[in-house]
Parts: structure tokens; sequence; C-alpha cells
């Protein structure tokens, strides 16, 4: 029998409550909230700068700009302030702190990462490489997002991970983002929108088309309606929600790594954005895009969608079509295959699926590739991050659920030219969780997003009962052996 030996690393990527942002705290009764700004006005300047200041020696020393945030807090509720004579900075800043909260990002959980080669190798010792790593973090009400790490591995396969900031930094979200007609349409079709309120205000616009402008032909439509009725109104709402679903970020260039994160921003993502799962993609052209697709929650309803970034500063945010943009684990092929973009996908909360598409916004016509086989996995299956390609076929790390709701890593691996075929798989768990690995918020479960291969190892991130991480690597010599023996 092949034996695959593990190499655990003395890395771990533990949950720090200490790394909060700063959320609006506004409550939901216009009733509260005019009292609270009455008792704010009412207070004497000289309290108002008392005030200030205490806060500032409070809760300044942990975030970049505060002042900046507070204000932005402020403008929230500037329009239900009654007096015309503006106010000092003081006390916009004080208001803006009365409808604030922190927030502990991570405080319950940092798991299911996934990692992929830094954009940036300069300065990397031959037969090293730079990595970044995303990470679901988890705090207060288990709202997920997306955190990162860097670091690099060493030519002897050693890795250390870069220092962690204490400091966390929400990005700015592009305010006019801009909007390809096509997909905006295909999307409101498939919502079930094919109506002429719709095509109103699609018509108009050109085929790459801002919020601005959309915002405007909305408002044209409404002025021109005489009756607007419930269809309309469904119509109007539902193509607000598309845009905001379809958004832009931006990071500064000079904050680490592990200072960004990246936030629920859209209705549809409100309760969390989950495993996402990064993958480097290099076109036919040779153009690379860092790719991600990720399940976005609202507390209801789940719903696939998709990341793109060039450089982990900029990521677009958008949805994704199609009638297999459904349930949770898509997984991009690193490049085009024959011509055409690949996809893993979970249809049925059972069985691994792989489609393929012309376009990597659009999905459909999935075929089944993986059912359950052993018992470890008898539960169900699905895959751990984007098939990765070896000179063997394309090496699909995957998770089985068992009895107890145990999930254990194994690994499969599909032709190259065809991958619906499966051309080998473990019989055996590659990894299960062991000793305090079992221990967690969801306890006996290992699990991973993504990894990639760094000379003839793969490097394997897990997350230990989706509580905490670490990393692994293995030859991918055994691995490779063990799969086409079947071991």
């Amino acid at each position: 029998m092949n034996t695959i030996r593990l190499r655990r690393h003395e890395v771990t990527f533990q949950p720090q409550s200490a790394r909060v942002i700063i959320r609006p705290f506004i409550p939901s009764s216009p009733r509260i909230v005019a009292g609270i700004l009455n008792r704010a006005l009412s207070m004497s300047e000289e309290d108002a700068i008392a005030q200030l200041q205490v806060l500032h020696e409070e809760f300044a020393s942990r975030h970049f700009d505060i002042e900046l945030v507070l204000l932005a807090h402020y403008e929230k509720v500037r329009p239900q302030i009654a007096l015309k004579r503006p106010l000092s900075r003081v006390r916009q800043l004080l208001i803006g702190a009365l409808f604030s909260g922190e927030y502990a990002l991570e405080s319950a959980a940092l798991f299911n990462p996934s990692i992929v080669p830094h954009p940036d190798q300069g300065g990397v010792p031959e037969g090293g490489l730079r990595f970044i790593m995303s990470l679901r973090a988890t705090g207060e009400g288990h709202i997920s997002s997306i955190e990162f790490r860097a670091g690099i591995i060493a030519p002897d396969g050693s890795i250390a991970v870069d220092p962690i900031s204490r400091f966390v930094t929400v990005p700015e979200v592009v305010p006019n983002p801009t909007y390809k007609k096509k997909r905006f349409i295909t999307k409101l079709q498939e919502m079930g929108f094919e109506n002429g309120h719709a095509a109103s205000v699609m018509d108009p616009l050109a085929e790459s088309f801002t919020f601005q402008e959309l915002d405007d032909s909305v408002q044209r439509v409404r002025r021109g309606t005489k009756y607007v009725g419930r269809d309309l109104r469904r119509a109007l709402e539902c193509i607000r929600w598309l845009a905001d679903s379809n958004y832009e970020l931006n990071f500064p260039s000079k904050l680490a790594v592990s200072e960004r994160i990246i936030f629920p921003v859209s209705p549809n993502e409100s309760n969390g954005i989950e495993d996402a799962r990064f993958v480097r993609f290099v076109d036919d052209d040779g153009s690379v895009m860092y790719c991600a697709t990720y399940t976005a929650y609202n507390g209801r309803a789940i719903l696939p969608q998709f990341i793109e970034t060039q450089d982990f500063l900029h990521f677009r945010v958008l949805t994704l079509n199609g009638s297999a943009v459904q349930n949770k684990g898509m997984a991009l092929f690193p490049r085009r295959i024959n011509g055409r973009y690949a996809m893993l996908s979970r249809q049925d909360d059972e069985n691994l699926f792989i489609m393929f598409s012309d376009n990597p916004h659009h999905w459909s016509d999935p075929h089944l590739l993986l059912r359950p086989a052993e018992t470890w996995e008898s539960v169900k299956i699905g895959n751990c991050g984007s098939p990765i390609e070896t000179e063997a076929g394309w090496l699909v790390i995957t998770h089985g659920v068992g009895p107890m709701r145990k999930y254990c890593i194994g690994a499969a691996l599909l032709d190259l030219n065809d991958p619906t075929k499966v051309i080998g798989r473990l019989r055996k768990p590659l990894l299960s969780p062991e000793g305090n690995e079992r221990e967690g918020y969801v306890p006996n479960v290992v699990y991973s997003c993504g990894s990639f291969i760094h000379g003839r190892e793969l490097i394997l991130p897990f997350a230990m009962s989706d509580t905490a991480s670490a990393i692994v690597s293995l030859s991918l010599d055994e691995l490779l052996a063990a799969l086409r023996m079947g071991a």
C-alpha cells in the first residue's frame, strides 16, 4: 500500500478578538433615533468636547482613522436632524459615535482557507514562493467576511507567515461602478423580469453603463408612469437589488495584506460572505486574473457570487447567471479546457458535478462527476477548491462527510483533456480530524477551499472544526502514485 506522508507546519491561524472594525449602530425605530439625537444636541459644547476626548482615548488607537468613519456614520443620520444651523465637527463626531459600534470580525472563527501565489514575487529567494491566503472570518451573529494573510514558502519547504496587523480596514466601495448590459439583462430574465417595465429601464442604456446612468433611467421610468403598480415597483426594486449585488472595491496600496477585509456590502450577503475559493486563472492569451467563487447569504437564501482581482487591491464582485448557479461549492478550473471554461459544482448537496461554459459568468448543464463511494464520504462529497493541473491529470482535493457528520479530505484525479473522466480516486482520506483538530465550533471537521503545488509538494491549508486553520504539505509524487493505485 502507498503511504502519503503529511508534513504539519508550525503555522496556525487563530481567531483574534482584538481585530475590529467600526460598523453603523443605528436603531430601526425613528423615535429612538430622534431621542438619541435630541440628547446629543442638548449637550453643551464643553461637555461634547470632553466626551469626545474620552472617546479618543478609549478607541482611537484601535483604528487607522476613527474620525473618518464617525463622520460617515454621522452623515447617515444627518437628514433626521431638524436644526438649520451647522454643527461643529466635535458635535458631528460625537453623534457619529453614538450611532457606531465595534465589530470583532474573527471573534468566533478563522477558517476555510484558500491559497494562491502572490501577484508580486519580487525579492523571493530562488526556489521559494510568496503566497496570499484567504480565510473566512466569523464574528458576532455568525456574519462572515473575507480576510487575507501573506507569507513565504522557503526553498527548504518551510512556511512563514507575515506579521499580522492589529488593524483591519474595509475598502472603499466604488460609488459609480460600471455594468455590462447583456449580463445584467440575462440575470433579470432569470429572476422572472422579462416584462416591459424592465425593458423600459434597460433599453436606453449603452452596452456598458454606470450606476448613475442606471439610476437616471429608473427615475425617468418612475416619473413617466402615472400609476406605479405592484409589477413596476417589484421590477424597479429588483433592478436596484441586482445593481447593488454587483460592485467594486478599492483598498489603499499602503495597506498590508492582513489589514484588508471584504465585509458584506450588498443585501444578498448581509449575513455573510462564505467560503471564497480563490484560483489563479491564466487565460489563453497569457493574461492572469485571480478569481473566486463564494456563497452570499442573507439569512434566508444562499447565492453563489464571483470575485475578480489582479492585485488584491481592486476587486470586482459579480452575480453569476445560469440554471446551474445554485447550492454551494462552485470552483473554477485555472484555465480553459479545449477553449471553454470549466467549473466544479454541487447541485444536489450530495454529489460532485462538472460543467463547461463559453462565459465565466454563465453556467448551466451540469454533469455528474463523482458520487459518494466510501463510508467516510457516504453522506455527501464536494470539492476543497479549484482543480490543480499536474502532468498526470487534474488533481481535485475533495471533502467527504461520513458517520457522525465527520468531515475528511480526500482526492481524485481527472483526465487532463477530458475532465469528465475520473482516472483515479483515494479510497481512504488524505486528511482526517485528529486530536485538537476535532474540537471547535463544529466538531470533527477538516476542510479547505483551495491549495496549490509548489515544486513537487502540495501545499494544503485547512480549517479545523470551523474554528482555526493550519497548513500541511505532502509529496505530489506520493499522492499521484496513490491515486493511480486507488489506495
